[in-house]
């Protein structure tokens, strides 16, 4: 489960067979430790993100070896992620192969929108589940089979805290923050925006009518990571589109 909010169930089944070899019952050993006040701390983040990361490693492992660029999406419901992968994916076209995997609570209807567009999908439903864990990615990697030198976009499931502590095995972490959510969304969730290596800012058309400023938006996302390469682009108009897709292809 998440250690952060308490979510979602680390046993889980699988229908297909593996190519590498784990057990599937993740049973986090329970430490307790007693501070003297009678409250027994029980640590099992520690072999919870101990286990992903071993998954992540895999992950990343295989994708290096096909030259396979993953970029993992965050953000929070509603930024326009889905809707920023369909216009990457009309703009990019036959350029470079691409795949997608959808991280949702329920439906698929995301995974739909991606298939609509020629590309090939995989969803994720993690029901009570509030992000991706990269046991369940890498299973959604062999069922996808990338091709060398392609993009593998994984969208994650709307939400800027725990998906902060999960590696997925990626090549990069993508931020997408929209303008109509205020400027000081990188400063509330700090840990999303220092664990990212991009940021976009998406819905740019809408800066008339919002109370945002590209500027403050990049001056407090600096504060928190002042590594990060920002896009202000609208997946709408397609505004910012071209610099976004010459750094996804370069």
């Amino acid at each position: 489960m998440c250690t952060t909010c308490g979510c979602g169930s680390h046993t889980h089944e699988h229908t297909h067979d593996h190519s590498h070899g784990h057990d599937h019952e993740h049973t986090a050993h329970h430490h307790h430790h007693d501070n003297g006040d009678g409250q027994v701390t029980v640590n099992v983040e520690q072999d919870i993100l101990g286990e992903n990361n071993r998954h992540a490693a895999f992950n990343r492992g295989f994708l290096a070896g096909r030259r396979v660029k993953a970029l993992n999406l965050v953000s929070s419901p509603g930024s326009g992620k889905t809707s920023l992968l369909e216009a990457t994916i009309r703009a990019i076209g036959d350029r470079r192969p691409m795949a997608v995997i959808e991280g949702d609570q329920q439906t698929d209807n995301d995974a739909r929108r991606i298939t609509a567009q020629g590309v090939k999908a995989v969803q994720i439903n993690t029901l009570n589940g509030c992000h991706l864990d990269a046991h369940r990615v890498g299973h959604a990697i062999e069922d996808l089979n990338p091709e060398a030198g392609s993009l593998l976009f994984i969208e994650n499931v709307g939400n800027l805290v725990c998906p902060a502590m999960f590696d997925l095995g990626e090549t990069e972490r993508v931020v997408v923050i929209s303008v109509t959510e205020g400027d000081d969304k990188p400063l509330k969730y700090p840990y999303m925006f220092a664990g990212s290596h991009v940021c976009v800012i998406n819905k740019i058309d809408l800066l008339p009518y919002v109370d945002s400023s590209l500027d403050r938006i990049r001056e407090n996302a600096l504060k928190v990571n002042p590594n990060l390469r920002f896009f202000p682009l609208s997946a709408t108009t397609g505004e910012g589109l071209t610099p976004w897709v010459d750094y996804l292809l370069g």
